[in-house]
């Protein structure tokens, strides 16, 4: 039971939940700095973008072992549908599952924020689908960035703002940029360790597009946008500029991907990557509030 529970957590992918936790945790603060928290839609929101983060894990892992991108020499961590660890039928169940409980938390959002929320919920779980599965995959036509760009920071960031203020405030799309420019920095990472398997599969991500140099590029714009925009809020929200203390990290994330060639390599920098947005937004968020 123990071996079972273990393999089911290890494909939630819980690196990953930093991507669903830190932009709530910002549009909360956001909100204080403008308003009054309302805590019950924020834990609601929370609990809603968890869901959404773990089904989308379960739809990337049974529709890329369904296309054949994670084959037998891949160099990243186990998935479970392709190493025969699930059935794919149990794990678009668990997909489902994760997706109503996203959903469940959405209705009562909705009660609160209106038909906006409705729409935003259906097109995240949509997307969450539709970024390794259906007809057109995002992820393998090169818009897996932009779909994290957009959901997991603008969406999510202003989402919660809006469920608790009932407007979305400049504050919140400004935030939003530097958690949106790290959790994409999350998915170049795994995009660069993914390249070979990723073009014999035909997922046609940036990476693969625009080869090594460009996903590094890539990483590095992402990673000055994050301290950027914190900056520049300094000049209104001077405790907006705190989490300027954790760039030294962000160079050393840098230099190790730019190292980085073995699978454990990159494993440890998307592992690093994670955290790095964990830190930055748990300090961008205090700041905001203490502003």
């Amino acid at each position: 039971m123990s071996s079972r529970l273990s393999i089911w957590l290890a494909a939630m992918r819980p690196r990953t939940l930093p991507a669903a936790i830190v932009p709530v945790a910002v549009g909360t603060a956001c909100v204080a700095v403008v308003g009054r928290v309302a805590w019950l839609p924020a834990l609601a929101a929370l609990a809603g973008s968890i869901a959404i983060q773990i089904g989308t894990n379960f739809a990337n892992d049974v529709f890329d072992a369904e296309r054949g991108a994670d084959g037998p020499d891949r160099i990243g961590p186990t998935r479970a549908v392709s190493a025969g660890l699930i059935t794919a039928a149990a794990m678009k169940r668990a997909m489902i599952f994760a997706f109503a409980i996203a959903a469940a938390f959405g209705l009562y959002l909705a009660t609160i924020g209106g038909w906006p929320i409705v729409v935003v919920g259906i097109l995240s779980i949509i997307s969450g689908i539709a970024y390794t599965g259906g007809p057109y995959p995002l992820g393998y036509h090169g818009l897996g960035d932009v779909f994290v760009m957009v959901f997991f920071g603008l969406v999510a960031v202003c989402g919660t703002a809006f469920v608790q203020l009932g407007h979305v405030p400049g504050l919140a799309a400004l935030a939003a940029l530097p958690v949106g420019a790290l959790a994409t920095a999350i998915l170049v990472v795994n995009n660069l360790r993914d390249r070979t398997t990723d073009t014999r599969a035909g997922k046609r991500t940036l990476a693969v597009r625009f080869g090594r140099r460009g996903a590094l590029v890539e990483y590095i714009a992402l990673l000055a946008i994050a301290y950027a925009v914190p900056a520049a809020l300094a000049f209104c929200h001077p405790w907006a500029a705190v989490p300027l203390v954790t760039a030294p990290l962000a160079i050393a994330r840098v230099r190790a991907l730019v190292g980085a060639t073995t699978g454990p390599e990159f494993n440890a920098c998307l592992a690093s990557t994670a955290k790095l947005m964990m830190l930055h937004g748990v300090l961008f968020a205090a700041g905001l509030a203490l502003s």
